[in-house]
């Protein structure tokens, strides 16, 4: 049986999601819990992996079980086999078919900077910016990030023959408590897109460029132009919708 497996977590002591030699990584984790509860070793396949230091309030993916088991008692089971930073939020059993990554409806993205003074407790939650930015100008030039583009000047390690064309249905950024709260809703995003956009956000609430200018770096193709890459630690996979509705 197939198994949708929604979940979140802390990704300050991981070296990302996906699998990598030698390194402490989410998936690792989550399919030493899977491998104990199906008595096999068992594969998850997520939506998409998530860099380190990025945290997930809802991140998804499918495995198949084998085992006699209903939802709930493979939630518990689950969780009690994973760390504390890792924890399963639902599971549900779905066609044998539905797969993780390619039955996306669309993905949200939230990116948090602090405008006050700097918070150690935050450090690994909230990009330290510490200093003011012009908020209205930043306002204004995320709105030429949505609808359907190539975005390869803000994806870091593109390759030439790779697509690079996503669509954003929806952008916003909300001020609240001297922190910045910026929002991405899109069909689907690359590697350190999210990043490399709100890095060139924060050029422009620097007021180095004007807003207009994310039309021309979108049309460039040229990474060099779009800037800084922002810290991994602001970001988080904050929702993931499936066709059909699957979430329901």
């Amino acid at each position: 049986m197939r198994y949708l497996i929604k979940f979140s977590y802390d990704g300050t002591n991981y070296s990302g999601f996906q699998t990598q030699s030698g390194l402490n990584t989410i998936q690792e984790k989550l399919e030493e819990a899977l491998s104990k509860v199906n008595d096999k070793p068992t594969k998850i396949v997520a939506t998409g992996r998530t860099d380190k230091g990025v945290h997930a309030l809802c991140q998804c993916g499918h495995a198949d079980i084998d085992v006699n088991i209903n939802e709930y008692k493979l939630k518990r089971a689950l969780n009690s086999n994973l760390p504390e930073d890792i924890h399963v939020i639902e599971t549900k059993q779905v066609p044998d078919d539905f797969h993780a990554r390619y039955n996306i409806k669309q993905k949200e993205y939230r990116y948090i900077i602090s405008l006050g003074e700097y918070n150690p407790l935050e450090r690994n939650y909230v990009f330290q910016y510490n200093y003011k930015l012009d908020v209205d100008a930043m306002k204004k030039a995320i709105k030429y990030f949505e609808g359907s583009h190539d975005f390869r000047a803000f994806v870091t390690d593109n390759k030439e023959k790779e697509n690079c064309i996503r669509t954003i249905y929806k952008t916003d950024i909300i001020e609240e408590n001297n922190k910045l709260t910026i929002i991405f809703i899109g069909d689907g995003f690359l590697r350190y897109q999210v990043r490399n956009m709100v890095g060139y956000l924060i050029k422009v609430g620097e007021d180095k460029v004007s807003p207009e200018t994310v039309i021309d770096v979108i049309e460039s193709k040229d990474r060099t132009k779009s800037g800084k890459t922002a810290p991994a630690e602001g970001l988080y996979l904050y929702n993931v919708e499936y066709k059909e509705n699957i979430n329901e």
